[in-house]
């Protein structure tokens, strides 16, 4: 009996080691509190004619292709273990249709929480559903949840006062299914970007769905991060800490690149981030990535064409999470020491002004060098008040409307490069509206003051710094992107007196950008 049990003990001990290698080689063995997550940036099959009317059958055959891809990536990111996957917006029929041209790309879903519905076990409820069912299956056979963008239609009665005139709906639309292929949330973009082929919703959709490892997700879509509704209305009233997010997103640099504002979203509202974009270089269009607060997975490529599958494991944030980055001391004891150049007062421990004062000024280092001129320059099509940033240290200020941007820096080497503290404060009115308040350490793109706000990818300069302003709206997106489109992390951040600040000694690689992009939504 004793050597039976001894069998019995080697036994189980011996299957549950190969049990354990066996969920390693899946890739399956995770950390406590951490899911596995995929996004896939995909170069999308696109319509040689979208403002031609085909029928549904080609538009089917084009979407198949595409949509081939997708059932690689998700065998491919199941097998790495990843529970959840991400496929951009515009992914599977692309873009640039007419209003009647992409009818027959569009799918009949029902935006109704009360349905529902698995289209892969149930593809005879409704008609037109070719590539839900499509997507469903995926989900099922691999056991993943899955999100993908697609066009749809509902029709719509006379006598909905919304109804177009062509009796029906055109959305553009995420989709979200459970692991077992069932649909368990549908979301319909709010926030069109020049998208004359869909609709806006009549009212913003706030969608969410549970997930066993992650708990609740929410989802918008491409230029919605850009706006209160629905995007932070909807972190703000669900209490949303993870968030999926299909993009095709066209990079603007210096503040405005796909990765760059991923991560600065993901790091002011504390949320991981899952963005799929789409790849068309010639477009400006990449830029994906996995976003925690505090870290990033990310690909950029201007250069190489194909698709890129991105799998990373992270930890789960959930409602009680809040990003503890120890305070930097160096950074309170050097902008300590450059309050004296501003004011006279006594000094805070972090942020040096007088409160409810501001100075039109700027200073100089030690306050008794000629002050650096002022100029202005065209960066995001906004005209920003700027002053160059020379030598190898110093303190500058500089002030627009109701804002002012103060910068401590200190370079490690001199290098032959141009940068500029530039300020904006008001109405966005280009590819959209929108307010901004933007403080912005930036590298012109020559050495000429004209240069400044231009797009550059390259930097040597390493540059500590303590950048800061009087911002007006609690919205801040810490902006900190570095050469070669990478991502770098504050060593501090947060508010202090009605101020903002950010603070970095020593970038990993040249800077580029370190700016604070501030949205005030109440004067959209």
């Amino acid at each position: 009996m004793k050597f039976m049990a001894y069998t019995m003990v080697d036994l189980c001990w011996k299957l549950s080691v190969c049990f354990l290698c066996y969920q390693v080689v899946l890739g399956r063995v995770k950390k406590e509190g951490h899911y596995v997550a995929a996004v896939y940036e995909h170069e999308s099959i696109l319509s040689p004619n979208p403002t031609v009317l085909v029928d549904r059958q080609s538009a089917l055959e084009l979407m198949g292709r595409n949509l081939d891809i997708y059932e690689e990536q998700v065998v491919a990111a199941a097998r790495e273990g990843a529970q959840i996957i991400v496929f951009p917006e515009d992914g599977i029929h692309g873009f640039n249709f007419t209003r009647s041209s992409i009818y027959p790309y569009l799918d009949f879903i029902l935006h109704s929480r009360s349905v529902k519905w698995n289209p892969c076990r149930e593809p005879y409820l409704f008609n037109d559903t070719e590539v839900l069912q499509r997507l469903s299956c995926m989900a099922l056979k691999n056991k993943i949840f899955l999100v993908a963008n697609l066009g749809t239609k509902q029709p719509c009665e006379y006598t909905d006062p919304h109804c177009p005139t062509d009796g029906r709906y055109q959305f553009n639309t995420n989709v979200a299914f459970n692991d077992d292929g069932m649909l368990v949330a549908t979301y319909r973009k709010h926030n069109l970007y020049f998208e004359y082929a869909f609709d806006t919703p009549p009212e913003p959709d706030y969608e969410v769905f549970d997930t066993p490892f992650a708990g609740k997700f929410g989802m918008f879509t491409c230029f919605d991060i850009l706006f209160f509704e629905p995007a932070v209305n909807l972190i703000r009233r669900y209490n949303v800490k993870q968030v999926v997010y299909p993009t095709a997103w066209m990079n603007q640099l210096p503040l405005l690149s796909a990765v760059e504002f991923q991560q600065a979203f993901a790091t002011a509202f504390k949320v991981n981030i899952l963005a799929a974009n789409i790849h068309h270089p010639t477009l400006g269009m990449t830029g994906s990535g996995i976003y925690t607060p505090v870290k990033s997975f990310i690909y950029h490529n201007m250069e190489g064409y194909g698709g890129k599958l991105i799998v990373a494991e992270i930890p789960v944030i959930t409602i009680d999470y809040e990003n503890n980055l120890e305070s930097n001391k160096r950074f309170r004891e050097n902008l300590h020491h450059s309050c004296k150049t501003f004011t006279s007062t006594s000094l805070d421990d972090q942020v040096c002004f007088k409160e409810g004062e501001e100075t039109t000024g700027r200073a100089s280092e030690k306050g008794k060098e000629q002050l650096p001129p002022l100029f202005y320059a065209e960066m995001m099509y906004d005209n920003f008040t700027l002053v160059p940033v020379w030598g190898r240290k110093g303190e500058l200020q500089v002030c627009a409307n109701t804002l002012c941007c103060y910068l401590n820096y200190r370079r490690a080497v001199l290098t032959d490069e141009l940068y500029a503290l530039g300020v904006f404060d008001g109405l966005h009115t280009v590819h959209g509206t929108y307010y901004v308040q933007a403080c912005a350490l930036v590298k012109c793109g020559g050495l000429s003051f004209s240069t400044c706000g231009q797009e550059v990818t390259d930097a040597t300069a390493l540059i500590d710094f303590q950048l800061w302003g009087n911002m007006s709206t609690p919205y801040i997106f810490p902006l900190l992107l570095t050469s070669g489109i990478t991502l770098d992390f504050a060593d501090d951040m947060g508010w202090k007196n009605n101020h903002y600040y950010i603070s970095k000694n020593r970038t990993s690689s040249g800077l580029l950008t370190a700016a604070l992009y501030g949205r005030w939504y109440e004067k959209d």
